[in-house]
């Protein structure tokens, strides 16, 4: 897989660090419930997928990437942080 850094240009998938699925943090003052279940309870979903992912080997930024995970193609990857995923950073 060869994602389209912004600024590097493509490359492998090995220059690459992957997060995961850009989720939403509970509030400090969530309950501890609601703690758990962003901690541990995720969901794996097939298809279509907003990812954070930072390029550990390249320009050392952070890339939303949307990515069908089927298939694993690429169908965006801009900066995380015009996107508004890098708060989830």
């Amino acid at each position: 897989m060869r994602i389209a850094c912004p600024i590097c240009g493509e490359r492998d998938r090995r220059e690459f660090y992957y997060k995961g699925a850009a989720l939403e943090r509970p509030e400090a003052e969530a309950s501890l419930e609601e703690w758990h279940a962003h901690v541990n309870l995720r969901q794996n979903p097939a298809g279509v997928l907003a990812e954070l992912w930072y390029h550990e080997m390249g320009c050392g930024s952070w890339l939303s990437v949307t990515r069908n995970t089927v298939t694993h193609e690429i169908l965006e990857v801009e900066l995380a942080s015009t996107s508004g995923l890098g708060e989830a950073i």
